[in-house]
């Protein structure tokens, strides 16, 4: 069985950030349920709720640490290098070619692209617009967990909230969280880099 969630390349750009693959949506519970089954990390908290549970949403309830051996998982798996993207890595791909935009597709988002009213869940991801280097879901529905420490005791995450009253945010807007906090609206998207050996990969693997 094919677990490798779909990716699309990201060229590497004169600042110094490399070329790399980064999945289209955030990893959803389709992708995540073989992770599951096979016992590498507690189930998620909400992965029965019915708000949460269809296959097309993204995962949520992962730990820092749940999705760094997520990628270690799919890296055995597929004989690929997998990890989390970098705070940079997600920014460079979340602008979709652009410079500096206000949002990952340009100057607006898309109209229809982000739910109105109040939900109960998160929604379906990759029903919206691919931004120009035809990515989903960037900046939405659900916080992303990165690779980088932001300050002692808390990782980095992007990306907006279906929870909150404004649910997408900027490509350049940060967050952070404590790496074994499990949240309703944290999820996270997966890198393959072409690397023989990714120098970064010994960090996100030492949890597994």
């Amino acid at each position: 069985m094919d677990v490798a969630p779909a990716t699309v390349p990201i060229p590497a750009d004169a600042a110094g950030v490399g070329a790399f693959l980064l999945g289209r949506t955030p990893v959803t519970n389709r992708e995540y349920a073989p992770f599951v089954a096979s016992g590498r990390a507690p189930t998620p908290p909400w992965w029965t709720h019915p708000d949460f549970c269809s296959p097309l949403q993204p995962v949520v309830g992962v730990s820092w640490e749940d999705s760094s051996v997520y990628c270690a998982w799919l890296s055995e798996s597929t004989g690929s290098l997998w990890r989390l993207p970098t705070e940079a890595e997600w920014e460079r791909a979340a602008c979709g070619g652009l410079e500096r935009p206000p949002t990952a597709w340009g100057e607006a988002i898309p109209p229809d692209e982000v739910p109105a009213g109040p939900l109960r869940g998160p929604w379906e991801a990759g029903r919206g617009t691919p931004n120009g280097y035809g990515l989903c879901d960037m900046g939405t529905i659900v916080h992303e967990w990165c690779l980088d420490w932001r300050e002692p005791g808390r990782r980095a995450s992007r990306g907006g909230s279906w929870r909150h009253a404004v649910r997408w945010s900027s490509p350049a807007a940060s967050s952070s969280l404590p790496p074994g906090y499990r949240y309703s609206d944290y999820g996270f998207r997966v890198l393959q880099t072409w690397a023989v050996r990714d120098p970064l990969l010994p960090e996100t693997s030492a949890d597994s």
